[in-house]
């Protein structure tokens, strides 16, 4: 007699959360300058201020290649020289 799992308890069976609920941070009132690191890569921190500047559009579209290069100028200028 072969025995199997259902797939009605496959897809019923509860898993512990892999991490904590994020919480949800009120956005400064001024935006603020931050020296950036080095070792941070500039494509993730261009792409992390180009959707910043998205939502401050207020979700708007096409928009894209101006935030894109509105942040790339914003971080390559607080990048340190090489």
């Amino acid at each position: 007699m072969n025995v199997e799992p259902s797939r009605q308890t496959k897809k019923t069976k509860l898993r512990a959360p892999t991490s904590a609920p994020a919480k949800a941070a009120a956005p400064p009132a001024t935006p603020t300058r931050q020296a950036v690191s080095p070792c941070d890569d500039p494509q993730i921190l261009i792409a992390k201020r180009a959707y910043e500047l998205y939502s401050e559009r207020g979700y708007r579209h096409g928009y894209a290649l101006d935030d894109w290069l509105d942040a790339e100028r914003e971080i390559i200028s607080q990048l340190p020289p090489p």
